[in-house]
């Protein structure tokens, strides 16, 4: 397992989205289903942004993404997937469903290093222990939840990591399950579709590459999430 993060780093992009679809009332995470495809849509969307990795299409059409050669994340989940698409540019699903499974844990131990989610044992009938995910009283997911509904309730222009994060919880159908946070209406689905699909408003000059990498990760995690079955 890759080694927990020192305290002064900052949280990566799929940590906040684990965060966001942790549900704090029944210590689960919405859409587990699916949620190995989503972590790792956050993982290459964070790759983007920090211009880790570059994206092309293929002649048939399909996007492939592959690591920026001098370009190694210093966090060791994003180190191990950049090292995946090393060399030879990979089909964004081929590499999802290679990294995806791995997350949950790693991601998870960070997410519970920073205290932002804590483990608590409780005994079931007074005898069984059993260990229980709940909110570790910071303020991180509260923050996360008024960025997003800052973009999609008041209209906020959104950065691109915000984005990133809206996207990925629309594309994997989670973002009902975060109501009453994040109010269910049409004005919020059509904006939110928006966001999915890639468009994320004028940003500066400087972020228009990673931008467009980022928008286009997401774009294509969306689609995969449309191939896998839900339950």
């Amino acid at each position: 397992m890759p080694e927990r993060p020192g305290p002064a780093a900052a949280p990566t992009l799929a940590e906040d989205l684990l965060l966001l679809l942790f549900q704090p009332g029944s210590g689960t995470f919405a859409g587990e289903n699916t949620l190995f495809y989503v972590l790792a849509g956050g993982v290459l969307a964070d790759l983007a942004l920090g211009g880790h990795v570059r994206t092309t299409r293929s002649p048939g059409g399909n996007v492939r993404v592959g690591a920026v050669e001098g370009r190694e994340p210093s966090d060791p989940v994003l180190r191990s997937a950049w090292a995946s698409v090393t060399g030879k540019p990979r089909g964004v699903q081929t590499v999802l469903a290679a990294i995806g499974p791995q997350l949950r844990g790693p991601l998870l131990e960070n997410v519970v290093a920073r205290g932002d989610i804590r483990r608590e044992t409780r005994k079931i009938l007074g005898f069984f222990a059993r260990t229980a995910l709940v909110d570790g009283g910071t303020s991180r997911r509260a923050e996360l939840a008024a960025g997003v509904r800052a973009v999609l309730v008041d209209g906020a222009e959104p950065t691109p990591r915000v984005a990133a994060l809206v996207g990925l919880l629309a594309g994997s159908g989670t973002l009902p399950q975060l109501h009453p946070e994040i109010p269910w209406t049409t004005p919020v689905i059509t904006r939110a579709h928006d966001l999915e699909v890639g468009s994320w408003g004028a940003q500066a000059a400087g972020e228009a590459v990673a931008r467009t990498v980022t928008a286009t990760i997401v774009n294509s995690t969306t689609y995969a999430l449309t191939l896998l079955p839900r339950g």
